[in-house]
């Protein structure tokens, strides 16, 4: 019988973003797709080869146009008055560390969102 073996998940973050969320300020990452992932992941700032950080991802919220507006502080993009997608989700995010020193990983061809680590 093989061995149990955790796959953690890694979102790519594209900066400054990633290092909004890395400094708690930004606990609401908006995307254009639900995701049923909870738990921890790692995050992997866009370009770099890096594993930066970890959080909790806790919960995913469809937004609507007041939502979105109301909550400029959670997901830190200035640009409010018009929602970025069709579909709009809230990826709510909370206990993100930085880490002192960032971890390289492979990226898979073709991965825009999330890697299998």
């Amino acid at each position: 019988m093989l061995p149990y073996i955790k796959v953690m998940k890694a979102l790519i973050i594209k900066k400054p973003w990633i290092d909004y969320i890395l400094d708690g300020k930004k606990v609401w990452e908006i995307r254009s797709s639900n995701t049923k992932i909870r738990g921890q992941i790692a995050l992997i700032q866009s370009g770099s080869g890096m594993i930066v950080g970890e959080c909790d991802l806790i919960d995913c919220i469809a937004l609507n146009e007041n939502t979105y507006r109301e909550n400029k502080k959670l997901h830190y993009i200035s640009d409010v008055n018009q929602m970025p997608y069709k579909k709009t989700y809230a990826w709510v995010i909370k206990n993100a560390v930085r880490y002192e020193k960032p971890k390289p990983y492979n990226h898979p061809n073709g991965a825009i969102i999330w890697v299998n680590l």
